[in-house]
């Protein structure tokens, strides 16, 4: 079986990562997988980069001008939505052709348009496609806030000056994307059963097969290492308990950080001699905006790509920290708790279903940062941190590892194929 992963990007974001590592995974358990992505960045030759790299920013700055223009030249939501509205047409290339089955990841920002995913959908193709968010359930928006528009027709939008209209940008993206699947059957797979049971509720969606599978993580990187050493090659203090959060974009305010300043000023506040003995690591562009807003020493990390490195920051840490207010399912946490890092998080999306309160980390109550500097100081202090740590490597490799994940992949092409030949 052939198999084209296509995706925006070989290594920037979640998405990214998870796909490589999926490509991986299904090469090592017989299947020939290669992915194709506009920005190619390494000499991997199961990547296979679309190569115009001009248009590939033509395209790029044209979506987000239209965004930027419907938000009535704002820019705080400018990345927030994607419409889709140009892209490549992929369905002439060699590797579209040898392909047995297509799987779609994250094909935003100038990836694929509608247009040209409606093409590969009446290419007789089977088409997989894989939900890192909610933009395949939605009009334009990546996570929904709360939203329940998309359970019947994307209007009115909350996230648009004015909250849009009857006929906004969202109601004309929606009708464009219903247009796209009308007639077509796509096997849509999610990451987390947060967003599946999100996805089964999309207007959109509706008849369409979804199910969920979490990412495939190699538990032979990502695995549990000497602390002291690894502090050594990271540059971090060995005498101290270390606080770590990891982002890609530390000032993506979906991923909590103000939370996070906030519950350690009230740890802090309720366990002063924790200022000699603990410290936060910031992993992530624009760490270094935060190291004055907490009330411990900081060390901004900045954004790092050796993965050797980010294993070593893992290693360093006694306790990982991701307050995100809406999330999938971070690979973060799998990546520390594959390291024997125990997790503390909201009680938010596909993050508890990877943190099991008070087995390999807690659960905080969502937006309370109190109860996050619980959790903080409970798995720091209180807990019997070997057993949280024991637990945490396990409940990967039970639910994570890259021969189970390629297993249950390997199920969804074998049966999007099945349906593709019993319709024809």
């Amino acid at each position: 079986m052939r198999v084209l992963i296509v995706n925006t990007s070989e290594r920037m974001g979640g998405a990214a990562l998870a796909a490589n590592r999926l490509v991986e995974a299904l090469n090592n358990n017989g299947v020939k997988a290669k992915m194709l992505v506009r920005d190619k960045e390494t000499d991997n030759i199961t990547v296979v980069g679309l190569g115009n790299a001009v248009k590939g920013r033509l395209n790029f700055l044209w979506e987000r001008w239209c965004v930027y223009w419907n938000l009535h030249l704002g820019r705080k939501r400018l990345f927030e939505l994607d419409i889709a509205n140009t892209g490549y047409d992929i369905t002439s290339l060699r590797e579209f052709k040898e392909a047995d089955v297509i799987h779609l990841n994250w094909i935003n920002q100038g990836m694929l348009s509608i247009a040209d995913i409606r093409k590969i959908l009446e290419s007789g193709k089977p088409v997989v496609w894989t939900m890192h968010d909610a933009w395949p359930a939605t009009a334009i928006c990546h996570y929904t806030q709360g939203c329940k528009a998309y359970t019947s027709t994307c209007r009115n939008c909350k996230m648009l000056p004015d909250n849009g209209g009857p006929k906004d940008l969202a109601y004309r993206v929606w009708k464009k994307k219903a247009a796209m699947i009308d007639g077509q059957h796509i096997s849509f797979v999610t990451c987390s059963r947060w967003l599946e049971g999100l996805a089964k509720k999309s207007a959109l969606l509706t008849g369409q097969s979804i199910t969920a599978i979490p990412n495939p993580i190699d538990t032979r990187v990502f695995c549990k290492k000497d602390q002291q050493e690894a502090r050594k090659r990271a540059g971090l203090p060995l005498d101290k308990k270390i606080i770590l959060f990891v982002s890609q974009r530390v000032n993506d305010r979906r991923k909590g950080m103000d939370f996070m300043i906030e519950a350690i000023d009230k740890m802090i506040a309720e366990h002063p001699e924790m200022k000699d003995t603990a410290a936060v690591a910031i992993l992530g562009g624009h760490s270094e905006d935060f190291t004055g807003h907490l009330r411990l020493p900081a060390y901004p990390l900045g954004y790092v790509s050796d993965e050797k490195k980010i294993v070593d920051v893992y290693n360093s840490a006694d306790v990982f920290v991701l307050p995100s207010l809406e999330d999938n399912l971070p690979n973060t946490v799998m990546e520390a708790m594959a390291c024997g890092v125990p997790c503390v998080g909201f009680k938010v999306g596909g993050i508890t279903e990877e943190i099991d309160h008070e087995k390999n980390g807690y659960v905080a109550q969502y937006r309370d940062s109190s109860d996050l500097a619980k959790g903080i100081y409970w798995v720091m202090e209180e807990a019997d941190r070997a057993a949280l740590s024991e637990s945490a490597v396990k409940k990967v490799a039970s639910s994570y590892s890259q021969h189970l994940i390629a297993l249950k992949y390997i199920e969804v092409y074998n049966h999007a194929l099945a349906f593709k030949n019993y319709k024809i």
